[in-house]
């Protein structure tokens, strides 16, 4: 029962760090601050989302 939850947050985790990887691609910021931003998301997974949902540059894209 566990590893399959964990394996769930897993996914969920996942998800929302390719949402928020293609909100900074789709953003106006500039290339440059689009790679630091990416490579925060991918490098610390959980607490790169969290910086980027407080702080990150937005783009436009619907929910």
């Amino acid at each position: 029962m566990g590893s399959t939850f964990n394996s769930l947050v897993g996914l969920i985790i996942l998800a929302l760090d390719i949402w928020a990887i293609l909100n900074v691609l789709k953003s106006g910021a500039e290339v440059g601050i689009k790679v630091l931003w990416i490579l925060l998301i991918v490098l610390l997974p959980v607490l790169g989302l969290i910086i980027w949902a407080i702080a990150g540059p937005r783009g436009n894209v619907r929910i």
